[in-house]
């Protein structure tokens, strides 16, 4: 029997240019769904996984064209609540080489930036659930949403459903100090906390040292100290941060690191050449629980998630498109992108 997981956030709609295009350079933006928790939804579903996405979204044609992106990949959605009035978008103009990639939002009250406490019955949600995962963008959306990820944290741990958290600090949403405040309460009860080598900072001023992400020198010694610090900090069973060299906006060095309390597991390092990098962090989530659901090996789990990740950054769209056995021979050693006959 597959594991249950229960993913909870916001799903927007994404407006795109057409490839490379700058905003408006032309009159054509491609229209689709995503969003942290949604996209790990749909890498588990992928996996094979019973996947659970839990949000609130009108009651109208968007509403339903979103729950139906989620549908047609094979993640449930009978626990997503409908209501409110719109559905947040945030545009996309995708970087290149050394311009950046820029991310404009527009998701001030949408469906669940309103939503209610009541609005979720947690303990119906949770029944007969393995996993709980959320991330800090679900907190900061603003409204009523810390206490409905606390009212989730309570009901998840009071089932014995382990809980990872992806920091996922975004300066757009909050302050850091308002993340710092809630972000402490909420990692009381989570399990698995994913992080990488800006949130930790920015969320909990617990930094790397001898590390410049900017002019792409890591140190692995700084990230022990980083996981050990989390993990002494909020009692995490594991922590999992992801190591990205930036050389370019097409260009960048990708690995991971698991911290599990006894060995730091470190990846093998891939150089990507990008397609696609949002959602890629999300793919290395969806990865990592999948790869501890199936009782992988601290190595084997990291291989793993850093390994769906790099395939992500090679795929259009939030949502990373791959199965188990293309993962799996990718983290084999088999990076080649050779034709497969």
């Amino acid at each position: 029997m597959s594991k249950r997981i229960v993913c909870f956030g916001e799903i927007m709609l994404r407006l795109a240019p057409e490839g490379y295009y700058r905003f408006f350079q032309n009159d054509r933006m491609q229209a689709t769904f995503g969003g942290g928790e949604a996209n790990v939804a749909v890498s588990l579903a992928n996996y094979g996984m019973d996947a659970s996405y839990v949000t609130k979204l009108p009651s109208h044609a968007i509403g339903q064209s979103a729950i139906n992106s989620l549908r047609a990949l094979g993640v449930d959605t009978r626990d997503i609540v409908r209501g409110g009035e719109r559905v947040g978008i945030y545009y996309l103009e995708k970087g290149a080489s050394q311009r950046g990639s820029v991310c404009i939002y527009d998701r001030a009250y949408s469906a669940i930036q309103m939503a209610k406490r009541e609005d979720f019955d947690w303990d119906k949600i949770f029944e007969g659930a393995d996993w709980f995962h959320f991330t800090g963008i679900t907190p900061a959306i603003g409204g009523d949403l810390v206490n409905i990820c606390l009212d989730a944290c309570k009901a998840a741990k009071a089932k014995g459903v382990k809980i990872s958290c992806d920091l996922n600090y975004r300066g757009k949403l909050w302050t850091r100090a308002e993340a710092r405040e809630a972000m402490t309460e909420l990692c009381k009860y989570v399990d698995v906390c994913i992080s990488n080598e800006e949130d930790a900072k920015d969320v909990f001023g617990i930094e790397a040292e001898n590390t410049d992400i900017y002019g792409g020198k890591l140190d692995k010694e700084g990230y022990k100290s980083v996981a050990k610090q989390l993990m002494d900090t909020f009692g995490f069973e594991k922590v999992a941060i992801t190591l990205r060299s930036s050389i370019s906006a097409s260009d960048n060095d990708w690995a991971g690191m698991l911290y599990d309390g006894e060995n730091y597991c470190f990846s093998k390092e891939y150089h990507l050449h990008i397609v696609d990098r949002v959602g890629g962090g999300d793919s290395f989530g969806g990865g990592l629980i999948y790869a501890l659901l199936s009782g992988k090996s601290t190595q084997d789990a990291i291989e793993f998630a850093v390994a769906a990740s790099a395939l992500k950054h090679s795929i259009e769209g939030d949502y990373n498109r791959v199965g188990v056995s293309e993962v799996e021979k990718l983290a084999g050693g088999d990076g080649s992108g050779r034709v497969q006959r």
